[in-house]
């Protein structure tokens, strides 16, 4: 299987010179204003993790309803990821991006204000689109003005946000349930303290609102429509001197081509999808089988599952998050130095045998009179070291990488509508773990979930091996 398709330049790519330092400067700024969309996308799947108790409470919610209460952003992401991509290929990548900088600031004040649990997935499932439209439209302005030499550490800028934004809620949620007591205590205002920790999302959404009228339009976005004079003007700024070579490799990439429909993913004479949208899809559902947000979305519930009180598990939390950082800067390191495919190969070994040693350290875990795992100091000491290498796996590898390779594998021409289709998939998968983890848990136990992770992690593996090929150093005009 190859990632290259038909209509692709036969002539040779004439690689741009590499950027000067005031160039490079001003690339990263904007593809910074871009990622802060990530940023929004981790600290709104995060905030979620130390609100779950609470919200079960406060709507008096069973484990199915408590599931869904969680899980319902992750239809709008769907959703959002399904709608951004068509809509950035017709209306541009910069106004989509204003539209949901708006949606995210609406979103975190409903939640927070939300008196049902019928309002509050409402004001999810809107803050949903957001975080859906993000995932779209940020891999996807990176690499399309990113250079082919730092594209890998441009794009990984995206990852780098989302853990930012899931370490920053983290560290919200445990500041104000330190504050307040709890999470259910009243806090600022005489009001509860979950509250208050969807409402500081308010603060990174306008900052994003912000930021996007400093940044341009995606130039080739711009040379899709004809706008060549403003094409050439941000080619400009981003490598200068090789503007008009820019702007005919991106033409002769479009060159006889309409508007992307359902008939450009699939092979032509048949009805089947083309290879490369499989492998965006499997690359999406991988990510998410394995479990990762599981410790993001339930790491409070997770741990005191364990055995862990509630303040232990929400440090635990900013723990995970911290190592999440940690190993993506060792992914942005690493990303085009020694390509993407091999660290997804080590990413998929490693998280295996992380999440088989969970598995076995769970299920071989006594019971307290309550029923409840009982671990004993060093069985916790080790899960909770395991559970961080496997954070540490994930994060050079799976969570930057795959949305690496989501902004770059696809041609000029499906880009926005194929990177849609893969992070609907994506989203789609992560709404089947995160609703079914509360029901496994109650069900099989950490035990019988992590197994199932772990096998994800192991299937993975073979994956990549058999339809993953290499793009590092390719220009986008290649795919």
């Amino acid at each position: 299987m190859t990632l290259s398709v038909t209509g692709a330049p036969s002539r040779p790519i004439v690689v741009p010179p590499a950027s000067s330092g005031g160039t490079l400067l001003y690339i990263t700024f904007i593809s910074a204003v871009a990622a802060i969309g990530g940023f929004l996308f981790g600290f709104d799947s995060g905030v979620i993790n130390g609100t779950v108790t609470a919200l079960s409470k406060a709507f008096q919610s069973d484990a199915v309803a408590t599931g869904f209460n969680v899980a319902s952003v992750l239809l709008g992401c769907a959703l959002g990821a399904l709608l951004a991509g068509p809509a950035a290929d017709r209306y541009g990548r910069k106004p989509v991006m204003l539209i949901t900088a708006l949606v995210f600031a609406i979103s975190a004040w409903g939640s927070g204000d939300a008196n049902s649990a019928t309002a509050f997935i409402w004001y999810r499932l809107l803050g949903g689109l957001g975080i859906g439209a993000a995932s779209v439209l940020a891999p996807a302005y990176i690499s399309e003005v990113a250079p082919p030499a730092y594209r890998g550490r441009l794009a990984t800028l995206q990852q780098l946000a989302i853990v930012l934004g899931l370490f920053a809620a983290f560290v919200s949620n445990y500041l104000i349930a330190a504050s307040a007591g709890s999470a259910e205590a009243l806090f600022w205002l005489g009001l509860p303290a979950w509250r208050w920790m969807f409402w500081m999302e308010l603060l990174p959404s306008l900052l994003f609102l912000l930021g996007v009228f400093f940044i341009p339009e995606s130039p080739r976005y711009l040379v899709a429509q004809g706008r060549l004079l403003q094409a050439q003007q941000v080619f400009s700024r981003i490598c200068p001197g090789s503007e008009a070579t820019q702007i005919a490799m991106v033409q002769h990439s479009l060159a006889g081509e309409t508007k992307p429909g359902l008939a450009d993913f699939l092979i032509a004479g048949s009805r089947k999808l083309q290879p490369v949208i499989w492998v965006g899809i499997a690359l999406s559902v991988f990510q998410q089988f394995v479990g990762i947000n599981v410790v993001f979305y339930y790491g409070a519930e997770l741990w005191q599952a364990a055995g862990f009180d509630e303040s232990q598990s929400l440090f635990i939390n900013v723990l995970a998050g911290t190592t999440n950082i940690v190993s993506t800067f060792v992914a942005i390191a690493l990303i085009d130095k020694v390509g993407r495919r091999p660290l997804l190969l080590v990413g998929s070994l490693g998280m295996f045998i992380s999440l088989a040693v969970l598995t076995i350290i769970f299920g071989t875990a006594g019971l307290d009179a309550a029923g409840k795992l009982q671990l004993t100091d060093q069985t916790g000491l080790l899960a909770l070291i395991t559970a961080n290498l496997f954070v540490v796996f994930f994060g050079i590898s799976w969570g930057p990488v795959v949305w690496v390779l989501l902004g770059e594998m696809f041609n000029n021409r499906i880009r926005g509508a194929a990177l849609a289709v893969a992070a609907s998939a994506q989203w789609l998968a992560n709404f089947a773990i995160t609703m079914t983890f509360p029901i496994l848990l109650g069900s099989v136990g950490l035990a019988g979930a992590y197994g199932f992770y772990a096998l994800s992690a192991l299937i993975s593996l073979f994956f990549v091996m058999r339809f993953v090929r290499e793009t590092r150093g390719k220009q986008l005009e290649e795919m």
